[in-house]
């Protein structure tokens, strides 16, 4: 599904634990880290998405987790052009995301990586929360400050609350 634009709609996810740490995975045999994040399916609520993708990639259901917060529009990040396949109908040229934040309230042994045939990502850890916004692929950076910065204040609450 992608809309109008070119943007593919997606969630993106945030998980924190309670010492103040976000997970930060690595995608299956690159070397590239990013947060869980997935397409929205056709006649899927964002809540549904976050919940699939969540269990689909990380392993979690929704009872291992208290959503804190869910951004409060879309966010876009535009593919570089080399990624950008032109002669596709409809054109892609990037996604919107509505990102959301979540406790971890399930032992992180619940944590699984390998839950669906086909894995996004094949190593993760915990990482300060500014962290991702260096380290992510360039494209993504804008929009990964920009959803930590309007997640801050819930993060912090939740995370003070030991």
């Amino acid at each position: 599904m992608i809309d109008s634009e070119g943007y593919r709609p997606n969630v993106g996810i945030v998980i924190c634990n309670r010492e103040g740490k976000v997970f930060w995975a690595k995608r299956v045999g690159q070397s590239g880290w990013q947060f869980p994040q997935g397409g929205i399916q056709t006649e899927e609520s964002l809540k549904q998405a976050l919940y699939r993708e969540l269990n689909e990639e990380v392993g979690l259901r929704s009872k291992d987790v208290e959503l804190l917060y869910q951004s409060n529009d879309w966010l876009h990040y535009r593919l570089p052009e080399h990624y950008i396949r032109y002669e596709s109908e409809p054109k892609f040229v990037g996604q919107k995301q509505v990102w959301f934040l979540l406790g971890l309230k399930a032992n992180e042994e619940k944590i699984t990586l390998n839950r669906s045939r086909q894995p996004e990502f094949d190593d993760w850890c915990w990482v300060d929360y500014w962290y991702p916004v260096d380290q992510v692929v360039e494209f993504k950076r804008e929009v990964y400050k920009s959803a930590l910065q309007e997640m801050l204040t819930p993060f912090n609450m939740y995370t003070r609350q030991q």
